[in-house]
């Protein structure tokens, strides 16, 4: 079936759309990784937004059961130059375009992906339609007005309070969209986890008598979430506290940093890092839109990005606070930087 990508700058992909057949409204971005679709569509960061991969085969070891960074496709919709009909891999228990149907999410394929990549790194990101049939211009207005992502950590975050438990450090859990792997990562350090929905009172986190509060990833604007901005501000001086992605955007405006939209933001597992503590270049997983600008007076730079020399993690200069831009859990992506869980682990 004839499918549509239907740009803000109003620029018209045409090509095939494949899993559940539908409209879609998102904001248009692109991931550079070779691996890794499976852990990108279900990765809650991603909610609200029309994923395409610049890798021009998609889909050829299928979809697994296992590597799922959430319960759920996360996705508005997924595009690639092309799917793979016929998966071979061993773990492989169905096809990209029958997960995508299944979980109702549109897919478009045979698109100049390359081109559109371009389209994005030039103007920047912006919002798109997946479309079944071409639109007049007021029926676009329309449709891409309608679209809003300000209430996206609420859509993703858990709706109760739960604990694994472990014998090692206590680890209360803010959970903006928590990936899967930063869990994992902490119960293989044997730590007890209390994830806390996103809009939790610092009160009820402290009851706990956490060893360590984290501030997890997760979707949108973080100036968006001043609650939860609130809540961090009410929390520090009490407990440590660590965290990733739009967690160290939060902790940055919580002690009085400023961030800002990049272009066209930072998503693939191929961006250089380097730690100004050991001098050392990794290679990293990333997966944002923002980033922090200035930092907070009381926190020092600790990672920079290569690329365009943004702030990827920061630390306080008394106090045990910690965080990284990047992500540390990978999933997909090297795991070069896994040390970082020890060092938050170690603040105290």
């Amino acid at each position: 079936m004839k499918g549509y990508l239907i740009l803000e700058n109003g620029m018209v992909f045409n090509g095939k759309a494949f899993g559940y057949i539908k409209e879609s409204v998102g904001e248009v971005v692109f991931n550079t990784g070779m691996t890794g679709y499976q852990e990108v569509i279900t990765d809650p960061s991603y909610y609200g937004q029309i994923v395409t991969m610049t890798y021009p085969l998609i889909g050829n070891y299928g979809i697994n059961l296992e590597d799922m960074e959430s319960t759920t496709p996360k996705v508005r919709g997924f595009i690639v130059k092309e799917k793979a009909d016929y998966p071979n891999n061993w773990r492989c228990e169905m096809k990209l375009d029958a997960y995508l149907k299944q979980n109702k999410v549109v897919g478009l394929e045979g698109i100049d992906t390359r081109a559109l990549t371009k389209v994005i790194r030039n103007h920047g990101t912006m919002r798109g339609i997946i479309s079944l049939k071409e639109l007049t211009k007021s029926e676009v207005q329309q449709k891409l007005q309608s679209f809003n992502n300000t209430y996206a950590v609420k859509k993703v975050t858990t709706d109760k309070v739960y604990t694994i438990e472990g014998t090692g450090k206590h680890v209360a859990v803010l959970d903006f969209g928590i990936k899967q792997n930063i869990i994992r990562s902490l119960k293989k350090r044997n730590c007890k986890i209390t994830i806390f929905p996103a809009y939790t009172s610092y009160e009820e986190i402290l009851k706990v008598n956490p060893d360590l509060i984290f501030l997890s990833n997760g979707p949108g604007d973080p100036k968006d979430l001043k609650e939860i901005i609130d809540t961090i501000k009410n929390l520090i001086e009490k407990k440590p506290i660590a965290g990733i992605c739009l967690g160290h955007q939060l902790l940055a405006l919580s002690l009085g940093g400023n961030t800002e939209k990049l272009k066209f933001g930072h998503r693939g597992c191929n961006h250089p890092v380097k730690d100004l503590n050991s001098n050392r270049v990794y290679i990293t997983s990333q997966n944002h839109g923002y980033v922090v600008k200035d930092l907070p007076e009381e926190m020092i730079k600790t990672h920079i990005n290569l690329n365009d020399s943004t702030i990827e993690g920061m630390r306080h200069k008394t106090l045990p606070i910690y965080s990284v831009q990047f992500h540390p859990e990978a999933s997909p992506g090297p795991m070069d930087t896994g040390y970082i869980f020890d060092e938050f682990l170690d603040l105290d």
